[in-house]
């Protein structure tokens, strides 16, 4: 299991960091599955939580409070335009990036006058071995066109350093969001059925 899908390879990473003080903090770490949530191996799931979610809070928690305690710093979560959809046949992971899409604002507004400043990046698909770590590669999703993934990290790194409270990469992505926030969650899910159902990448 990845180091800081766990607290113990959480630890150890805050071990090595010792008393340095830390100014930027980057907590991208994401992992997908793809296929029926029954269908899927639990081992697999839970290591999906425990990556976005459990590794990735609790290095917040650690390393936010020392930024925090020293009266400066800067954050940048990587969460997802698909924390904004139901995320049929990638379930658990478009919930963890909801959960990370909420709580990064929200601990953002906790720390406003504390120097310490929190910003997400919310990036669409993106060019690198998500797809195939998440064994999606025959889905319509896996299979486009996806963003460069220097791109996508340049825009949260000037998010981050300007201050801003979130970010979305890409101008085709802010309109896949915009829309998001007008239609229905079960029409959502639909949609998200026809990128990410196994098989969809040989539709039209």
């Amino acid at each position: 299991m990845d180091g800081k899908a766990t607290v113990e390879g959480a630890d150890r990473l805050i071990s090595q960091i010792g008393d340095r003080d830390i100014d930027l903090l980057f907590l991208n770490a994401g992992r997908g599955l793809g296929n029926g949530f029954v269908d899927q191996d639990w081992r697999k799931v839970r290591r999906i939580i425990d990556t976005n979610v459990t590794g990735t809070v609790y290095l917040a928690h650690e390393l936010g409070a020392k930024m925090a305690r020293r009266g400066r710093g800067r954050i940048l979560f990587t969460g997802s335009i698909a924390g904004f959809m139901p995320g049929t046949f990638q379930a658990v992971y478009n919930g963890t990036k909801a959960f990370i899409d909420s709580f990064s604002i929200a601990l953002r507004h906790e720390l406003k006058d504390s120097g310490v400043t929190v910003t997400v990046l919310m990036p669409g698909p993106t060019q690198t071995r998500f797809f195939e770590r998440a064994e999606m590669m025959d889905t319509k999703v896996g299979s486009d066109e996806k963003d460069n993934p220097a791109d996508v990290a340049k825009t949260g790194y000037e998010a981050m350093m300007a201050g801003d409270e979130q970010v979305v990469s890409g101008w085709k992505n802010k309109l896949q969001v915009a829309a998001a926030h007008v239609t229905p969650a079960g029409t959502l899910a639909e949609q998200h059925r026809r990128m990410a159902e196994p098989g969809s990448a040989s539709s039209d």
